[in-house]
């Protein structure tokens, strides 16, 4: 169990396991760490130079989202996480949008599979997992064009 966690270009998803507990899924690995979800989130936008409001502020510019809003957690490397639930709620997931390849209904909600072969069960409806998704490429595609323009 790990006490300290930040997302790097590794990491898959951050799923709630219980209060004050999440699982990081990895390419390679996961570890069980001991902080909520949206704590590793916040912690990980600190370690790039931001803070969580802060970039969910940029995300609010950028696309004009403030409920469920993607998150870019590291712009370089364009590190985006979406949550499955609103992150007011402990038990909400959060997932890389680099990292997904798929995702079909089941019975109990979604499946979503990752470009490694992974796959994981997700609790939200399927237009509910395309919608973030779609709003999470729209803000990976506004923060490209923003460095494009920046770059002339």
């Amino acid at each position: 169990m790990l006490d300290e966690y930040e997302i790097n270009q590794s990491t898959m998803a951050i799923l709630y396991l219980k209060k004050g507990f999440s699982k990081v899924i990895e390419e390679e690995e996961e570890f069980i760490v001991n902080k909520d979800t949206t704590e590793i989130i916040n912690e990980s936008c600190k370690f790039f130079g931001s803070s969580y409001s802060g970039r969910f502020e940029g995300t609010k510019h950028l696309i004009g989202v403030n409920y469920k809003a993607p998150i870019i957690i590291e712009e370089t490397n364009e590190i985006i996480f979406f949550p499955t639930s609103s992150p007011r709620f402990e038990n909400c997931n959060w997932i890389c949008l680099k990292k997904v390849n798929s995702y079909e209904k089941n019975d109990d909600g979604c499946i979503l599979y990752f470009k490694n072969g992974i796959k994981i069960d997700l609790k939200v409806s399927y237009n509910s997992l395309e919608n973030q998704i779609l709003r999470s490429t729209l803000l990976e595609s506004r923060m490209r064009n923003r460095k494009k323009e920046s770059i002339r």
